[in-house]
Protein backbone atom coordinates (compact mmCIF):
# COMPACT_ATOMS: atom_id res chain seq x y z
CA UNK A 1 0.00 0.00 0.00
CA UNK A 2 1.22 3.37 -1.04
CA UNK A 3 2.00 6.15 1.60
CA UNK A 4 0.01 9.58 1.15
CA UNK A 5 1.78 12.47 -0.69
CA UNK A 6 2.43 15.05 1.94
CA UNK A 7 1.84 17.80 -0.51
CA UNK A 8 -1.83 16.07 -1.19
CA UNK A 9 -2.83 15.86 1.99
CA UNK A 10 -5.71 18.50 3.19
CA UNK A 11 -3.63 20.64 4.90
CA UNK A 12 -4.45 24.28 7.33
CA UNK A 13 -3.22 26.63 5.30
CA UNK A 14 0.24 27.79 7.11
CA UNK A 15 -0.52 30.41 9.55
CA UNK A 16 2.31 33.15 11.06
CA UNK A 17 2.65 34.37 14.26
CA UNK A 18 2.05 37.60 15.44
CA UNK A 19 2.09 39.16 18.55
CA UNK A 20 -1.28 41.14 19.32
CA UNK A 21 -1.31 43.60 22.36
CA UNK A 22 -4.79 44.12 23.43
CA UNK A 23 -6.10 46.33 26.77
CA UNK A 24 -7.20 43.95 29.35
CA UNK A 25 -10.90 45.47 29.03
CA UNK A 26 -11.08 44.83 25.31
CA UNK A 27 -9.03 41.39 25.57
CA UNK A 28 -11.70 40.20 27.57
CA UNK A 29 -14.58 41.91 25.51
CA UNK A 30 -13.62 40.08 22.56
CA UNK A 31 -12.71 36.75 25.02
CA UNK A 32 -16.52 37.13 25.72
CA UNK A 33 -18.06 37.57 21.97
CA UNK A 34 -15.96 34.80 21.45
CA UNK A 35 -17.48 32.43 23.46
CA UNK A 36 -20.70 33.46 22.71
CA UNK A 37 -19.58 32.80 18.92
CA UNK A 38 -18.41 29.37 20.05
CA UNK A 39 -14.81 30.14 18.67
CA UNK A 40 -11.66 30.55 20.07
CA UNK A 41 -10.02 33.90 20.89
CA UNK A 42 -7.44 33.69 18.02
CA UNK A 43 -9.80 32.53 15.68
CA UNK A 44 -12.78 34.90 16.18
CA UNK A 45 -9.99 37.68 16.12
CA UNK A 46 -8.89 36.54 12.54
CA UNK A 47 -12.94 36.44 12.07
CA UNK A 48 -13.18 39.72 12.78
CA UNK A 49 -10.42 40.62 10.64
CA UNK A 50 -11.52 38.86 7.46
CA UNK A 51 -14.57 40.47 7.73
CA UNK A 52 -13.16 43.71 8.15
CA UNK A 53 -11.27 43.57 5.04
CA UNK A 54 -14.24 42.06 3.11
CA UNK A 55 -16.06 45.12 4.01
CA UNK A 56 -12.83 47.50 2.73
CA UNK A 57 -13.01 45.50 -0.67
CA UNK A 58 -16.74 46.14 -0.46
CA UNK A 59 -17.42 42.51 -0.94
CA UNK A 60 -19.76 39.74 1.34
Amino acid sequence: MAKADPKTRDEPPERKPFLLRLSPDLMEELRVWANQDLRSLNAHIEFLLREALKRRKGTK
